[in-house]
């Protein structure tokens, strides 16, 4: 396990678990741990053996959000530099599967982190809300998008109105999250995802989150699909004979391989 200011890290196989450990202050980021998010993201987008990132909290509390005492003297200093759609661009931007494990309190930019990844999985008792219309802040650009892709701008403006909590299941019902599990089976359920995925092939999931990436913000996809067809021949290979032989896959690609002659 490695430490960092206000988080932990860990791996088990090929699945890495980034934890963010303030629990006395309910997990709050505070400007330095907003800053570190990039550093520590960038060696594991880079790591063969890091295949799924699973991002959750300690103390059975995801994130109550940014620490506001910090952020107002930031933005009272001169420095309020959008640390934080930074650090979220930067999770968005991680090119490998990932996970918010969400129990407890996910709040004002714990939404944001959560909206980052590629799938929200949270309990059953997790409680959500967004909430700068207390604070008279504004939500970042990137945040807001996010929210109006994933609940409508109707349920994004109900929600950045009221400033107010909802439940998990509210929260499942607009789309929010993915999946409501109990608490004492939801890590269960993400982490035989997160080994899912590590199973599959790398190539496959790499080109799917390129792509749907290019879909959702309006792009053409059509020369992403073409490129990633072009480098799979390798892989497709593999995976079919593995198919036909009856055995686990094998497959050879992961970034930085040899034979991928753009990674």
């Amino acid at each position: 396990m490695e430490i960092f200011n206000g988080f932990e890290l860990s791996a088990d196989g090929h699945v890495a678990t980034l934890r963010i450990n303030r629990p006395a202050k309910r997990n709050a980021m505070t400007v330095e741990m907003w800053r570190a998010l990039p550093t520590i993201l960038a060696p594991l987008a880079d790591d063969p053996a890091v295949r799924v990132l699973v991002l959750t909290g300690a103390d059975g509390t995801f994130c109550s959000g940014a620490d506001i005492s910090e952020i107002a003297g930031l933005a009272e200093a001169g420095d309020d530099t959008g640390l934080t759609a930074v650090a979220e661009e930067a999770l968005a931007a991680f090119p490998k599967p990932t996970i918010a494990m969400i129990e407890g309190f996910c709040v004002g930019g714990g939404c944001q982190l959560a909206m980052a990844c590629d799938l929200r999985l949270a309990a059953e008792d997790a409680r959500f809300g967004i909430t700068p219309a207390r604070l008279g802040v504004v939500y970042p650009l990137s945040a807001t998008r996010r929210l109006v892709g994933l609940v409508g701008p109707s349920a994004a403006k109900l929600l950045l109105y009221s400033a107010d909590l909802v439940d998990a299941p509210a929260a499942l019902r607009t789309g929010l999250v993915d999946e409501v599990h109990p608490p004492r089976e939801l890590g269960e359920r993400v982490y035989g995802l997160a080994r899912t995925f590590a199973g599959r092939s790398q190539l496959t999931l790499a080109a799917t989150k390129e792509i749907i990436g290019d879909i959702v913000a309006g792009e053409d996809a059509e020369a992403r699909v073409r490129e990633w067809q072009s480098r799979s021949r390798e892989e497709r290979a593999e995976g079919i004979a593995a198919f036909l032989e009856g055995r686990p896959a094998r497959f050879p690609w992961s970034r930085g391989y040899s034979g991928d002659m753009t990674s």
